[in-house]
């Protein structure tokens, strides 16, 4: 077993599977939806899958807390808050396994160090590579960066679509969710909070 940490606990990320079994498990599913995985279109099917759930859950094999390790300190005394917008977010609820789209921003307040900015877009990458719930995406991202950076404060936003209610169940194909999530100065001060709003809703 590979233990991955999440920001809140170690994942326990299965090696005991094997690909072949993973292969034999989808095409028991496509015969159980009525299609015959013989076919021509099909045969194939079980193994582009495997790789395919390589990719949408790579996040279990990856460590966010090395990404954010490397920070710079030659800063000259800035202390405002970083704000990065419009983070793409493509992820799978762990409830029907449906995705997960939209956008994520996020701000911190330096505490003598930053981050380079492409290491904010992978945190939000790693923790989308999972199954998820919004609401433990967004406190995952958050605190994270908190413990990591020392930050004085951080806000994560994100407002996605659920393909688990806009193409099944209630079928409302409009609906959005927005979660937000404030910790330190963020939180204690809603002159922080409220000038973060008003940056990322522009």
């Amino acid at each position: 077993m590979k233990l991955v940490k999440d920001g809140e606990k170690d994942v326990k990320h299965s090696e005991n599977v094997s690909e072949k079994e993973a292969e034999e498990a989808f095409a028991k599913i496509i015969k159980w939806i009525g299609e015959d995985p013989s076919r021509e279109g099909l045969i194939s099917t079980p193994k582009r899958l495997v790789k395919a759930y390589k990719e949408y859950f790579k996040g279990y094999s990856e460590d966010p807390q090395k990404i954010l390790a490397k920070t710079f300190g030659d800063v000259q005394g800035y202390d405002d808050m970083v704000i990065q917008k419009n983070i793409t977010v493509q992820s799978h609820c762990e409830h029907h396994l449906a995705p997960i789209i939209g956008v994520a921003h996020i701000a911190y307040i330096p505490n003598l160090k930053v981050v380079g900015l492409s290491k904010l877009a992978r945190v939000v990458e790693v923790f989308s590579k999972r199954l998820q719930t919004q609401e433990r995406l967004t406190m995952q991202i958050a605190k994270t960066l908190m413990e990591v950076l020392n930050a004085k404060g951080v806000a994560v936003s994100i407002d996605a679509t659920h393909q688990c209610m806009t193409m099944r169940g209630i079928k409302k194909e409009q609906a959005t969710t927005i979660t937000n999530y404030y910790l330190g100065q963020f939180k204690e001060d809603l002159g922080y909070q409220n000038r973060y709003l008003r940056f990322i809703s522009k």
